[in-house]
């Protein structure tokens, strides 16, 4: 199966230290080599970087490890290819537009026989369940609301509902993102951490690297850090239930009575 990253803060952050722990699976200390991406949202705009390479010889990785871009919304992914070829068009993220912004998703799980129809406006580049039914949701989000993006509220069990209905073919951990709001769905497996004030050092699992991130923020900073599996051996973090989806907002899970219009 495949890997997931995500971050959501309340400032434009690197993610840098965690995905040098992350880069490492792909193809290093564990077999997810069949491509990586990660997208990283700045205002509306949005960086995307995908490779077919394995993470660990990926020029383009090395890249994104080495260069501090901040954000407040990452979305990253490394493949263990289970439905469509070796091929970048079958990397994770998938971008689409949605609304007048950018939407980008990332799935780790298997859909079998995932053929869904009556797909008019959103249709799949690649040969993955993923993307297929990444297509489905944003399908599903656009019939609802033709004139625009609801607030969290509407939108929530919409998205949840749809979500609820995929789960059922199989396995569907994702996240997803438009910049504004950050979703992360655990169907099997997926970790959160939330670091805020007072911050301490971290440990990677897959490299002997620690930061001490009392050098490198603010008080005022708060970074939630969503994996597949914990990227760190000496931090506490939180599974995610099976079944849950959570709506992450500057560094922090909100239930659904939190949120504001």
């Amino acid at each position: 199966m495949c890997q997931l990253l995500g971050m959501n803060c309340n400032v434009p952050t690197d993610i840098c230290f965690s995905f040098e722990g992350f880069s490492a699976r792909g193809g290093k200390t564990d077999h997810h080599s069949d491509g990586w991406g990660i997208a990283f949202f700045e205002g509306k705009g949005c960086r995307l970087f995908l490779d077919e390479k394995p993470a660990i010889d990926s020029p383009i990785a090395e890249l994104v490890r080495c260069y501090p871009i901040h954000s407040t919304h990452v979305i990253a992914h490394i493949r263990k290819a289970t439905q469509g070829k070796v091929a970048l068009q079958n990397c994770h993220p998938f971008r689409r537009e949605l609304w007048g912004r950018y939407w980008v998703f990332a799935h780790n799980g298997n859909l079998p026989d995932f053929e869904p129809e009556n797909q008019r406006f959103f249709q799949p580049v690649g040969n993955t369940d993923s993307e297929k039914a990444f297509c489905v949701i944003l399908e599903t989000l656009r019939r609802n609301f033709p004139d625009g993006k609801p607030n969290l509220e509407q939108l929530y069990p919409v998205l949840r509902k749809v979500t609820e209905n995929i789960n059922l073919i199989g396995e569907f951990n994702y996240l997803l993102s438009d910049g504004e709001h950050f979703f992360a769905h655990c169907s099997t497996k997926l970790s959160y951490i939330v670091r805020q004030a007072p911050f301490a050092a971290a440990h990677l699992i897959d490299q002997d690297m620690t930061v001490d991130f009392r050098e490198v923020t603010t008080e005022r900073d708060r970074v939630a850090v969503i994996a597949t599996t914990p990227l760190t051996d000496n931090e506490v973090w939180t599974k995610i239930p099976p079944g849950d989806l959570l709506v992450f907002q500057n560094g922090l899970p909100l239930s659904i009575d939190e949120r504001s219009p």
